[in-house]
């Protein structure tokens, strides 16, 4: 589970970090090599060529294949080898051996979909919520990175309870009562862990998704001077980049349109957006502070139902996938 569970979609950068050129990044156990073709579509191979490991991603663009800087070998986004040029007709050529990560480029993020097999000719489909794809809906990205465990980062998420204290400064997390009772309320996709009797007043719940990516979906409440749309949906999803650092995502969303759409988007980017990094960075530093052996010496009370819920289904999905693999060895 530290680099990620198989066969899930994960949000690996924002659509901004790939420009003309390929990068290389280390996202779910593996270093990865991302490029656009000719017509701007995202292809993604394992950073590695099958001659002798060079890296792909310091090589050519060759529209939907990549020319390995290192002697030529050129792979296609499939994983196929489609030349040897220092050896035409060696057996290198036509050979698939390279990993490949099915790409969708949506809401301004790249999403890769991380296959137990190194090939796969067709992925489930992304499935995302409402939120995200529903022209009513607006959004902004916000992305950064935490010297964490992403565990830590969806245990932060799953826990509503922190907010009425860590964020009690904060524009909106001051108000409702210190105290709450908790209940789960399961769900098609997931659960929902929130607070009994209190709702629209603080961060007053978490929900838990599997669609085919793991997503958390909460909602913080806004005064009329937050602008237009009433509360302030966020989608987060977390990815692995190693055993100590994660890639934290956040859609801030709203139903809006028209003009209170602008004006709303107006006011996140010009007022409210340096707020919410405010509070990310009261939770980067709890997180971050914490020993990576914290979540071996707990002691756990009501409030963490939502969490203990949350691992176990996590690991149940992490034995299930064990024993799937053992059972094609």
């Amino acid at each position: 589970m530290a680099v990620g569970l198989k066969d899930l979609w994960f949000p690996v950068c924002p659509s901004s970090f790939l420009k003309q050129d390929p990068i290389s990044l280390r996202r779910m156990g593996y270093k990865i090599a991302l490029w656009r073709d000719h017509d701007g579509k995202v292809h993604a191979l394992e950073d590695h060529c099958p001659h002798r490991g060079a890296p792909l991603s310091l090589g050519v663009v060759l529209g939907d294949r990549l020319a390995c800087p290192y002697h030529g070998v050129e792979v296609r986004h499939d994983g196929v080898v489609t030349s040897v040029p220092a050896l035409p007709g060696c057996k290198l050529e036509g050979s698939r051996t390279t990993r490949i990560f099915h790409a969708v480029e949506s809401n301004g993020a790249i999403f890769l979909f991380n296959s137990t097999e190194p090939q796969i000719d067709t992925p489930p489909p992304l499935r995302l919520p409402e939120e995200l794809t529903s022209p009513e809906w607006s959004s902004f990205l916000c992305y950064t990175e935490w010297g964490c465990d992403y565990r830590y980062v969806i245990d932060n998420v799953i826990d509503p309870m922190h907010g009425t204290y860590l964020h009690k400064q904060s524009h909106t997390m001051y108000e409702g009562d210190v105290t709450a009772e908790f209940h789960i309320r399961d769900t098609d996709t997931g659960f929902v862990f929130e607070k009994k009797g209190q709702r629209n007043v603080n961060f007053d719940w978490t929900e838990w998704i599997d669609t085919g990516i793991h997503l958390m979906r909460l909602e913080i409440p806004y005064p009329k001077t937050g602008g237009p749309g009433g509360n302030f949906a966020i989608i987060g999803s977390y990815t692995p980049i190693s055993r100590q650092a994660s890639g934290v995502f956040h859609w801030r969303c709203r139903k809006v349109d028209g003009w209170q759409r602008d004006t709303w988007r107006f006011l996140y980017k010009n007022r409210l957006e340096q707020r919410h990094w405010n509070v990310l960075e009261q939770d980067r530093v709890a997180v971050e502070t914490m020993e990576p052996d914290a979540n071996q010496r707990e002691f756990l009370y009501a409030h963490d139902m939502g969490i203990v819920r949350l691992r176990r289904h996590l690991k149940g999905l992490a034995q299930a996938q064990i024993e799937r693999t053992t059972a094609k060895a």
